[in-house]
């Protein structure tokens, strides 16, 4: 399914009033290896609450990973190579599993064995102070954290970090922070427009660095989802020094977590080796027990299960970090008597949806055309069926706070195969029977096969589609531009912390469109816009979830940006000299911080 975009989240609770935050978490299956298929329970699960840590949960070592022994290279099957390598672009899910062993921020999400989570922070003491109701919060950074190169990590760096988010180069990251700080949608650029690259910075009433071991966040309206926010790679410190290469960072970034990159040729592999420089006592999340991981690239999920179903030679040391078991071997897998136990499987959080591109298919007639004829039940099937998603009936996925079970406006429930004569007659009745309709999608496998079914049931339902295959590595990189040049075309948005806000601002708002915005249908409703702009103020993060919920009823009734297609899980395979494994709710694939060699 790489590469969905990594906004995920899990649903915040928040009680100002009480001056307590906790927030709903995607839990797991963690490390189930039985074949399962995921339950409704087991979405139920994901959306228990996740607490904001101490600074006794924050301090390191990370608990040690039972029966772990170090050394050895970890062999790593990827499907796409990192089209970024600066944090402040990563975005995207297989980016977000590299980050996770190369980079730090000031919080991080830490997991269990049970996978119950906590945010603790990772750079910093604690998940941060809060004051002034949520608009003031403190952040105290931890001793001996260093760079790949052995220089100290001060408040200066955190302070660099933020600000090089406002440089016109930077388009492909998060903008939660930056518009908390600075304004909504891509007004927060003006108070910063060259970054701090000319010697401009943020007031001291907005960020302040009163000392080398402190950052305070200054907001107008109380933000209690900041630590949240913190963990996502985007965020992850970038040295204020000649290291920071502006565009070029996005080849050659600066280590701070247990490995570092050795070398990397775009397209073909990465090589990650130990950081020295990374100190265990700091970090309450991650470890480091392999030498390191050689990492290939253009393994298809065919390939990559191949390799690894067959266990021999270099796949016995092998994983893919976010490549998943090829649907027309999964059968094979399940029966397999050593393959089944070498399974993790994960209910994830992603809505695999239908975008339209509503700069040149205005009509909602024809929107809707399209949604009754797409085959949702087939194109399950190609991703894996049942252990690869269900169908959806809207654009929230069952982990978000506040979903209802059996949402089906368009009755892709009770109609999985799709409506043609429907399709039809709207088509018709829009008087564009025999449209031309150019549909992107990605040259993958499976999208591949996607792209036959979906062709076929939109050409039966009147339209005449054009196929435009894309290169998956930049896929997100040029759905995300807002001249594209394409009518529809499929992305996967999952929550990027806890709250349905994570969900619906950036994908809908219409002040936020801009290259690189995640809002992918380029909407621009005034209700949409200012019912966003009205939820985000509530503080009653259950009159809040109510609220979103209506919205989201609205955008997919009254708007139909995008057809909502299937609810995503994930079925991975691993070799058998592979230790650690286990699924990771933040990543929402296999944890790349647990794993080791057997032998």
């Amino acid at each position: 399914m790489n590469a969905l975009s990594t906004r995920r989240a899990r649903a915040v609770i928040v009680a100002l009033a009480a001056g307590s935050l906790a927030l709903t978490g995607c839990s797991s299956g963690s490390g189930s290896n039985k074949g399962k298929s995921q339950t409704d329970a087991d979405a139920a699960t994901q959306s228990k609450a996740v607490p904001l840590g101490t600074a006794a949960d924050s301090t390191g070592p990370a608990k040690a990973v039972k029966d772990a022994k170090s050394g050895g290279t970890i062999r790593v099957y990827q499907r796409d190579s990192y089209n970024h390598l600066d944090p402040a672009q990563m975005y995207v899910s297989d980016m977000k599993s590299l980050s996770q062993l190369i980079f730090r921020g000031l919080t991080s999400f830490q997991q269990d064995d049970k996978g119950n989570e906590k945010v603790v922070g990772d750079l910093a003491t604690d998940s941060g102070t809060m004051s002034d109701g949520g608009k003031t919060w403190k952040y105290t950074l931890k001793d001996g954290i260093k760079f790949e190169d052995g220089t100290p990590i001060t408040s200066k760096d955190i302070r660099h970090t933020v600000e090089r988010m406002y440089a016109k180069f930077i388009t492909d990251g998060p903008t939660y922070l930056q518009q908390w700080l600075s304004g909504s949608g891509t007004s927060y650029r003006k108070a910063l427009p060259d970054g701090p690259y000319k010697g401009d910075h943020l007031p001291k009433t907005v960020l302040d660095t009163p000392d080398d071991k402190t950052i305070v966040f200054h907001f107008k309206q109380p933000q209690s989802q900041l630590p949240y926010a913190l963990t996502m790679p985007g965020y992850s410190v970038v040295p204020d020094s000649a290291k920071d290469t502006k565009d070029n960072y996005d080849v050659a970034p600066v280590s701070a977590g247990p490995y570092k990159i050795a070398s990397f040729k775009s397209g073909k592999s990465m090589q990650l080796v130990r950081n020295k420089n990374w100190d265990p006592k700091t970090d309450a999340m991650r470890h480091q027990y392999p030498d390191g991981y050689n990492i290939t690239f253009n393994h298809q999920a065919s390939d990559s299960t191949k390799r690894l179903l067959a266990d021999k030679g270099e796949a016995k040391n092998a994983v893919s970090l976010t490549n998943q078991v090829d649907t027309n071997a999964t059968k094979q897998v399940l029966e397999d008597a050593s393959a089944s136990k070498r399974l993790v499987q994960g209910y994830q959080p992603y809505v695999w949806q239908m975008n339209f591109n509503m700069d040149r298919i205005k009509d909602k007639k024809i929107r809707d055309a399209i949604t009754y004829a797409l085959p949702n039940s087939q194109i399950v099937r190609i991703n894996g069926g049942t252990y690869g998603g269900e169908i959806a009936g809207g654009l929230l996925a069952p982990t978000v706070a506040g979903y209802k079970k059996g949402y089906d406006p368009y009755g892709k429930l009770t109609h999985p195969n799709g409506e043609p004569e429907k399709a039809k007659k709207l088509l018709q009745q829009a008087g564009k029977t025999g449209m031309k309709l150019v549909y992107a999608y990605s040259n993958t496998e499976a999208r591949q096969k996607e792209a036959v079914v979906i062709e076929d049931a939109l050409n039966k339902a009147g339209f005449n589609v054009q196929k435009k295959e894309v290169d998956a590595a930049s896929w997100y990189q040029q759905m995300g531009k807002v001249n594209n040049g394409f009518d529809i075309y499929m992305t996967g948005w999952g929550q990027d912390w806890p709250d349905a806000s994570t969900v619906i601002p950036p994908s809908y708002d219409g002040t936020t469109i801009q290259d690189g915005s995640s809002n992918y249908s380029h909407v621009d409703d005034k209700h949409v816009n200012s019912e966003i702009a009205r939820i985000s103020k509530i503080a009653d993060v259950d009159k809040a979830t109510a609220e979103w919920q209506k919205l989201h009823h609205y955008i997919v009734e009254k708007v139909n940006p995008a057809a909502p297609v299937f609810y995503t899980k994930t079925l991975q395979l691993y070799g058998s000299n592979i230790g650690g494994a286990r699924y990771n709710t933040d990543v929402s694939y296999l944890d790349p911080n647990t794993l080791f060699l057997k032998k």
